[in-house]
This record gives C-alpha cells, sequence and structure tokens, in this order.
C-alpha cells in the first residue's frame, strides 16, 4: 500500500516525468517497486528530486534558446510601455505570448510606423516564447535574406532553409527595408512560401500592405505573399505619436531649458 503521504497525483507525475526523461521501464515500474520493497516513503523524496531536475533541465534549455534567438536582451514585456500601444493590441500580444498561435503555424503582423514600438513588442514576444521552451529566431529581415543570398550562390538554399525550420518562429524585423533586388525578392518570397501553414512568422513593417509592391515589385508576387502571410494571422496595428520623436522633442526642450536659466547674481563689494 502507497504511503498516505504520496498521493495518486503525485504517483502520475512521477510517472510523467519518468516518461519525459526518456525512462520509459522507470516510469512503468517505479510506484509499484518501491511499494512491493517497503520504501514507498522515499517516493515523495524521489519526487522532489526529478521535479528539480525537470526544472535545471528547463532552465538550460532556455538559456540555450535564448542565446540562439538573437533576441535584443532589453526588449521584453518588463520593460515595454504598454500605456503608449492600444489596448487590443496589448491584450493581443499577451494572449499571443500563451504561444498556441505556434501550434496552429499562425503569423503575426505587426504595422505602424516608425517609432511606434513595433519591434520592441515583437522582441518581447519572442523573449515570453523562448521561457516557454519554444524556438525564436530574431533578425533584421535585410540579413536574413543576405544570408539566404549567400547560400543560393553556394547552391545551398535548401539546407538553409532547413535549418531554419528547426525555430518554431522567425521574427523578421523591417521587411520594408529588403533592398528589392530580383534575387533579394525571390529567396524572401521562397522562404515565405516554405514556412506557409507549417512555421510561425513575425513580421514588424513600416509599410501598409497596398505599399508591399515596393518590396515585391511584381504584382503576382506581392499578392502571393500578402495571401500566405494573412490566410492565417494576427494583425496588430501601432499608432500614437513615435516615441523617438517624443524623447528627442524632451532633450531639445530640456536643453532649451538649461540655457535659458537666469545665471545667479554676483554679488557686490563692498
Amino acid at each position: 500500500m502507497i504511503d498516505a503521504t504520496f498521493t495518486t497525483e503525485m504517483a502520475d507525475r512521477l510517472r510523467e516525468l519518468g516518461t519525459r526523461f526518456k525512462l520509459p521501464t522507470f516510469a512503468s515500474e517505479v510506484v509499484d517497486r518501491f511499494t512491493r520493497a517497503g520504501h514507498d516513503a522515499a517516493l515523495p523524496t524521489l519526487l522532489e528530486v526529478l521535479e528539480a531536475e525537470h526544472g535545471e533541465r528547463g532552465q538550460r534549455r532556455c538559456d540555450r534558446l535564448l542565446k540562439a534567438s538573437r533576441l535584443p536582451p532589453g526588449k521584453t514585456f518588463a520593460t515595454l510601455d504598454e500605456a503608449r500601444l492600444p489596448r487590443a493590441v496589448v491584450a493581443k500580444l499577451r494572449e499571443l505570448a500563451e504561444g498556441d498561435f505556434l501550434e496552429r503555424a499562425d503569423n503575426v503582423l505587426c504595422f505602424g510606423l516608425p517609432g511606434r514600438g513595433k519591434t520592441h513588442a515583437a522582441a518581447a514576444l519572442g523573449h515570453a516564447l523562448v521561457q516557454r521552451g519554444q524556438a525564436v529566431l530574431f533578425t533584421p529581415t535585410f540579413r536574413l535574406v543576405q544570408d539566404l543570398l549567400a547560400a543560393k550562390r553556394d547552391l545551398a538554399l535548401p539546407r538553409a532553409l532547413h535549418k531554419l525550420d528547426a525555430f518554431d518562429v522567425l521574427i523578421l524585423d523591417d521587411i520594408g527595408y529588403v533592398q528589392q533586388s530580383a534575387d533579394e525578392v525571390e529567396v524572401l518570397f521562397t522562404l515565405l512560401a516554405e514556412r506557409y501553414e507549417r512555421r510561425s512568422i513575425v513580421i514588424t513593417s513600416n509599410l501598409v500592405f497596398a505599399e508591399w509592391d515596393r518590396i515585391f515589385k511584381n504584382p503576382m508576387t506581392t499578392q502571393a505573399a500578402i495571401d500566405r502571410l494573412v490566410h492565417h494571422s494576427a494583425i496588430l496595428e501601432f499608432g500614437g505619436k513615435s516615441k523617438r520623436a517624443e524623447e528627442a522633442e524632451e532633450r531639445a526642450r530640456a536643453g532649451t531649458t538649461a540655457t535659458e536659466e537666469p545665471a545667479t547674481p554676483t554679488p557686490r563689494r563692498r
């Protein structure tokens, strides 16, 4: 008979951890073997040790994922100024941070003028997903496109795309800054097509869809790219004033105030 302090839920958790650690015999036998041997009082301690191992493995995995993600270190939800963002955007970001959209291979499209917080929000989402054990890659779009172009020249584009498949989500920052040569358009479209309905993409863009012909040039290619991205996606629109512009104005005002402060009068000598 199992010790009264060791509940059915604890026994199930012990078996679950054994399975997660790829120890099938341990998972199926540990409770019965310990009980028959009269060591069932040790089962809570054994579970405690396995929980500690589970926690350590999880943290090590998150550390590895974070290093591979190339996420900006300071751009998290903790530092995101949510008061500057529309409420609907904040609510949707928190929902997306649960990670369910990755299971559906949905995309996230962030639109807005420069300085509206798109990059910070996308990076914060990436950090949250890494903490949930998801593989994320954050990259400026132009840089990834250049890497894919180099792979294409080396006849290694399929291999490069396969390596990107290891990431549950790609965060492509500033898609509007691609240089728009024919080769760049081709590898970018190939990437979008390869991940369609298989892996998620998060995109930030200063250009609305009506301006994407500046990226893809050909109207048919533009429409095909948009169709693939929008088919399963959440669209976030970032409005308000530019944070960078406001900070520049504040610095200018502070400088003006400093120069206008009256000098301290010099006492007269008697």
